[in-house]
């Protein structure tokens, strides 16, 4: 009977080797699997020296560190392998094979660098983190977990169900304030245009005709004169203003105030809001899903947080649940979530059924993130156009009121 030696993780992430008999490779599968382990490489004994007769060099890999893809990219990294894996695949094959298919350069370097590291006996969590700018924390601890408890290829779909989930409730938020930015942008150009262009034409042939102009007239003269003249000095302000928040925001204290501004600014602060809420309830469920600990999983969430003033908030909670609180609680004395948050979320650690608990609480949110969002992007559009409408009314009224003048002189002026 043929002979498979193999390299596998047991439920604890040891590296376990060993040879078995068996008919085929998938039979040498089953036969880890049913000892809880993970199946890192297989082959055949006999394969080995001609293997080592081939005399293949080995690849040279570059940096990692700085190494990063798109997020479209990760989402079908991970789909693919864990569909190999779920076919009965080792990770060693999975990887091979995808090595093969992948076409960017990038994605293909990466497999090549994490393929490698199987091969060198690394576990896979622990090559994921040569990566630190593709893969998150998050998604590292999760395929740890799913290494230790022999799940690894459902810790991987529910991975990209979670992937799916971040990049379609950010491309809402995107999408649905293009048009409003595309209106804003548009009218600022427009009204420029209008202002340095076309007003000193038009009020150059009146002011010729002699007469004082109206104030409305000798406004816009004005703004006209302010942005060709000190436009510089305009520019130079931005800049500094620029350079000045980058400082502030440098700071940990400023830092810390910009973010809670943020959370306040009307419109724009409950859409941070309502998609941190969904944020935190996906990822949190996720991971209590998956056998994270709890404390473990609030340090990541903090990490997602891209949030700074959230973060120390989070810290204060973790610190009350060590001391023996419910998270709910926790949550509920610093004032983070809203009063139906953390009742739906006592209601979870009540009934024992927290993981799930949390997942109904984000379908929440992000119906109600949606609504939001929609409301505002409807709201935006007309308020631009009012604001547009009433500086160009302001522009053209300006400049009628100037040909008026004009006209009752030249009726009254002496022949």
């Amino acid at each position: 009977m043929p002979q498979f030696s193999y390299r596998a993780r047991n439920a604890q992430g040891g590296l376990v080797e060993g040879v078995l008999n068996c008919a085929d490779r998938a039979v040498a599968i089953r036969q880890i699997e049913m000892l809880q382990c993970i199946p890192i490489k297989i082959e055949a004994v006999l394969a080995a020296p001609e293997a080592a007769a081939k005399g293949e060099k080995p690849t040279t890999l570059l940096s990692t560190q700085n190494l990063k893809i798109p997020h479209g990219q990760l989402l079908v990294f991970t789909e693919q392998l864990a569909h190999l894996l779920q076919a009965g695949m080792t990770l060693d094959e999975g990887l091979s094979i995808m090595e093969k298919r992948l076409k960017q350069p990038r994605l293909q370097q990466m497999t090549r660098t994490l393929h490698q590291a199987l091969v060198d006996g690394r576990s896979f969590s622990q090559a994921l983190r040569d990566f630190p700018r593709i893969f998150p924390a998050i998604y590292v601890n999760m395929v740890a977990a799913g290494e230790a408890s022999g799940a690894l290829p459902d810790i991987l779909l529910r991975l990209v169900k979670h992937l799916m989930q971040a990049k379609n409730l950010r491309d809402r938020v995107q999408q649905a304030l293009i048009y409003p930015a595309f209106l804003a942008v548009a009218g600022a150009v427009l009204i420029t245009i209008f202002i340095t262009y076309m007003v000193p034409q038009l009020t150059g042939f009146m002011s010729q005709s002699g007469g004082a102009l109206p104030l409305p007239t000798r406004i816009l003269l004005q703004v006209n004169h302010a942005i060709t003249g000190y436009w510089w000095l305009a520019a130079i302000v931005v800049v500094g203003a620029i350079v000045g928040f980058r400082a502030l925001v440098r700071t940990d204290e400023g830092r810390i105030a910009w973010d809670r501004f943020r959370l306040v600014i009307p419109g724009y602060g409950r859409v941070i809001r309502h998609r941190y809420y969904a944020q935190f309830s996906r990822t949190l469920g996720t991971l209590m899903e998956n056998g994270i600990p709890l404390l473990r999983a609030l340090d990541l969430v903090a990490e997602i947080a891209d949030n700074r003033f959230l973060e120390l908030k989070l810290v204060e909670v973790r610190r009350a649940v060590i001391d023996g609180a419910t998270l709910s609680a926790a949550l509920q004395v610093q004032k983070l979530f809203p009063d139906l948050f953390t009742d739906m979320m006592s209601v979870g650690e009540q009934t024992g059924h927290f993981a799930g608990t949390m997942q109904t609480i984000a379908d929440v949110y992000e119906r109600e993130l949606d609504r939001t969002v929609a409301i505002i992007s409807q709201l935006i559009p007309p308020l631009i156009i009012v604001l547009i409408a009433i500086l160009v009314g302001f522009v053209v009224y300006s400049i009628l009121s100037a040909v008026f003048e004009m006209t009752h002189s030249l009726q009254f002026r002496p022949h």
